[in-house]
């Protein structure tokens, strides 16, 4: 492995031929930049200089080599700084999870626009998810960040959870159903229709919020066709095949025949998380979450 220091000091000469400039140049002494090429000549095998007392000229051999030595310091230096861009956060990659709904809210698309603003040289992937597919991608580092409607299980200790808030539940019903026609509709009401919801085993967050409101008020859905995407949902909804309950940014989703409506129940609200690796030290993942957390006080 050849020494940076010593083809540091030959790049300098060769840019000076002149022993005394480049030590100025090199804030070394011209005995110390002496044996520096002279160690370098050795380990290369060949002479880089003639010196004489009057002048300095780099060899045959020395000439060649100069372009491969430049070239390398080069590399090395752009290697350097771009760790030093990597440790700061200010270049890399950001894999960036979510569960459908939540791509319809103000805080997806305002965290995104900022974190892209104040980080241009990042590269941003997104993938769409199941809440529970997300903990694994998480953990395997195929994800950096998941933003997801259901708490992950006591067992998944290698995943850290921020809850960012709870975002109210409404019910997205036909607009030619009579439920369209109040201005709030109850739990109680909506079981009496099917209910239009994700598969069973697809692993969301919102069913699972779902499902433990119904029972808290001690009722039992109506099983409908089910979708996945929150865009089937709402087309199921208009087709007239049952009622479906949303978080509130679906309703920023406009379809003809379909009508949204708040729920009587004050507490029903389906939370937002955000999870990463447990101990994530990424400077990108911090600098996200982060900027949700900002975009969390901003928007509510």
């Amino acid at each position: 492995m050849l020494d940076l220091r010593r083809l540091r000091c030959f790049l300098v000469v060769s840019e000076e031929l002149h022993f005394g400039r480049a030590a100025a140049r090199l804030h070394l002494s011209q005995p110390p930049l002496t044996r520096q090429i002279s160690a370098l000549e050795a380990e290369l095998g060949f002479r880089l200089f003639d010196r004489s007392s009057r002048n300095v000229t780099l060899t045959a051999e020395g000439r060649h080599f100069l372009p491969y030595a430049r070239a390398l310091l080069e590399q090395v230096e752009r290697t350097a700084a771009i760790g030093h861009k990597l440790a700061a956060g200010s270049v890399g990659h950001l894999a960036l999870g979510f569960a459908s709904s939540i791509a319809l809210s103000d805080l997806f698309s305002q965290a995104v626009r900022d974190f892209c603003s104040a980080h241009p040289q990042v590269q941003l992937t997104v993938e769409e998810g199941a809440s529970t597919a997300q903990w694994s991608q998480i953990a395997e580092g195929r994800l950096d960040v998941g933003l997801s409607r259901l708490h992950p299980p006591a067992d998944r200790s290698d995943i850290e959870v921020t809850c960012l808030g709870q975002e109210p539940l409404i019910a997205a019903v036909a607009s030619d159903s009579p439920l369209a026609a109040q201005e709030r509709v109850t739990l109680s009401e909506l079981s009496e229709h099917p209910l239009i919801a994700f598969p069973t085993d697809y692993g969301s967050g919102l069913n699972d919020s779902i499902e433990t409101l119904y029972r808290r008020h001690g009722l039992t859905p109506r099983r409908a066709p089910t979708g996945k995407q929150i865009t089937s949902l709402i087309a199921l909804v208009a087709a007239g095949r049952g009622v479906a309950v949303v978080p509130q940014c679906v309703q920023t989703l406009v379809r003809h025949g379909v009508t949204y409506r708040p729920l009587a129940e004050a507490h029903a609200t389906v939370p937002l998380l955000a999870m990463t690796r447990r101990q994530e030290r990424s400077p990108l993942v911090r600098a996200f979450v982060e900027i949700l957390r900002r975009s969390v006080q901003s928007i509510g």
